[in-house]
């Protein structure tokens, strides 16, 4: 079987026909699966969807429990939790529906990490880390696009003297790098390529 356009998150199963892996959907399976709007609905009180999954969590004076339900907790509702919380030990403890997400110091509210930042998401060299609500993502850098080239997704330089998204000048001559561009003033003309005389 080949899938000539390919299947990002998936496997090519006849004719340009994807098996999308579970969290992903589209043709290519190149969309995330937004499980929190499904129905029936996987999580009782509250969902946060996820890069290929989904997170449950409960109201404030309710315990998630490990089948994704939600029970009822007199110790809960004195904490006051934004996500919910769960008991260890007798010890109540405020939950956060993402790894990507750090209790906050009144222990309570979740705030973001920027996996960024902290070096904790992991990019190809060829693509740059985006921070998002609870998670991260790795896009292309800056001059690449994503493009489907044999068998696979990869971040292709964009030509721009091609796509002709260059500045260089009318009397310059445009040259293609590996994620950028360089311009060159023409025979008998002088300047950075962008102003030429």
């Amino acid at each position: 079987a080949t899938c000539g356009h390919g299947c990002k998150y998936g496997e090519c199963m006849g004719p340009n026909k994807c098996k999308c892996f579970p969290g992903f959907t589209g043709k290519t399976c190149n969309q995330d699966l937004n499980e929190c709007g499904l129905k029936p609905r996987p999580c009782e009180h509250r969902c946060m969807n996820t890069h290929g999954s989904y997170k449950c969590y409960c109201l404030n004076g309710y315990m998630l429990m490990p089948d994704g339900t939600c029970a009822s907790s007199r110790t809960c509702a004195m904490v006051n939790c934004q996500y919910g919380c769960e008991e260890v030990k007798g010890q109540v403890q405020c939950l956060c529906p993402s790894g990507g997400l750090q209790l906050g110091p009144n222990g309570r509210t979740c705030i973001d990490i920027d996996e960024c930042s902290t070096g904790k998401a992991v990019c190809s060299y060829n693509r740059r880390c985006v921070n998002t609500f609870g998670s991260f993502y790795c896009k292309c850098q800056l001059g690449y696009e994503l493009k489907y080239t044999r068998g696979r997704y990869n971040c292709v330089d964009v030509n721009e003297c091609v796509t002709n998204t260059h500045r260089c000048n009318l009397h310059a001559e445009c040259l293609n790098t590996q994620g950028s561009f360089q311009c060159k003033c023409k025979q008998g003309y002088r300047g950075s390529g962008f102003d030429c005389a």
